[in-house]
């Protein structure tokens, strides 16, 4: 069967579309939503923040285990109005979990998240630390975190343990 849309039905059908569109992207102004950003790593969202890239790093050589102090890293997206601060994180996997400079050094009061900026805690910045881990954690593992924010609140969501990327290079001896 051949369907033919005459311009009316065309426009009703477009007009459709918009609509269905509108709705599922949300409420009018929040023009950054979970889709949009396609970053590797967990993705969430607590009030204006929007998390991305949540992972842990990856294991060198062997699994990470118990008692060793593992690296967490995340984008930050502030898209609100206010300035907000990540206040602290939590996890059954480890003992606790700090957030830490660039040198390693617990930072007590956290990490400041300004107005409608993007704050990356990473390799050689500002990033999480789970400090003595409490089992082996491999490549592709996933955990339950909890990330805590002064004005956003609390949310708790799975983290992944980056899979390790296997240098695919010829060996120097082969």
């Amino acid at each position: 069967m051949t369907v033919v849309l005459r311009p009316r039905g065309r426009r009703a059908l477009a007009a459709a579309a918009l609509a269905l569109a509108v709705t599922a992207g949300g409420c009018g102004g929040d023009d950054f939503s979970l889709p949009d950003w396609n970053a590797p790593g967990q993705n969430a969202r607590v009030g204006d923040i929007m998390i991305r890239y949540a992972h842990v790093a990856e294991p060198q050589g062997e699994p990470w285990q118990p008692g060793d102090d593992v690296p967490a890293y995340v984008w930050l997206y502030n898209k609100g109005k206010e300035a907000d601060r990540l206040v602290g994180a939590t996890t059954p996997n480890a003992a606790s979990v700090d957030i830490v400079d660039s040198d390693g050094k617990r930072l007590g009061d956290g990490v400041d998240l300004p107005a409608n900026t993007l704050v990356e805690l990473e390799p050689g910045t500002s990033h999480l630390v789970l400090r003595d881990a409490r089992q082996v954690i491999r490549g592709g593992d996933f955990m339950k975190i909890t990330m805590r924010f002064e004005k956003a609140g609390s949310i708790t969501f799975d983290i992944q343990a980056q899979s390790p990327a296997y240098d695919e290079s010829p060996s120097p001896t082969s």
